[in-house]
């Protein structure tokens, strides 16, 4: 598939029919994350993985009642993570950038996107999610508190096909001087 076809296509699907996805599938979506570019190759992203029922049920209840109905068929959901204290920092582990640890999280954005347009071309649809129960998570994969949760990701077979949603104006966005 081509990127550019990847890139306007997807959609963040809130409906899954229910398929299987296979590990080997998981990891190569992971290994697609992994390849994303991050603060002086730091790798920092971290990826947990709910598979079997028995966990993907546990991480259905980490999530509120909205996003519970919108992943509860999901193939397998992903906790996209980031180890603190090393992207955009010094060897003091002091920030350096003016976004503090800001840095991290935009790291760990490059990941996930390369994730989420990974599996658009394996044929899955993806939901990015910002809202979940934080320590929920911590304690069904045993996260330390080194480990910041930055996002969970529903991934499994579209049961729908969203309209594009509305962009707002080139104009609106860029500037060229």
């Amino acid at each position: 598939m081509e990127l550019t076809k990847a890139i306007y296509e997807r959609r963040s699907i809130r409906k899954y029919k229910d398929a299987e996805i296979t590990r080997e599938e998981i990891e190569e979506l992971i290994k697609s994350a992994q390849m994303a570019p991050s603060w002086k190759n730091s790798q920092t992203a971290r990826f947990f993985v709910a598979h079997s029922n028995e966990y993907k049920e546990k991480m259905i209840d980490a999530l509120p009642s909205f996003n519970k109905d919108r992943a509860k068929d999901a193939s397998c959901i992903i906790v996209s993570a980031i180890v603190k204290g090393i992207s955009g920092y010094n060897a003091d582990s002091e920030p350096i950038t003016h976004l503090g640890n800001g840095f991290e999280c935009f790291d760990n954005g490059l990941a996930v996107e390369n994730l989420c347009l990974k599996a658009y071309e394996m044929g899955y649809g993806t939901l990015i999610m910002g809202l979940y129960k934080e320590q929920v998570i911590r304690e069904i994969f045993n996260i330390p508190d080194t480990i910041s949760i930055a996002t969970v990701i529903a991934v499994g077979k579209a049961d729908i096909s969203p309209d594009t949603p509305q962009r707002n104006e080139l104009s609106e966005i860029l500037t060229i001087k």
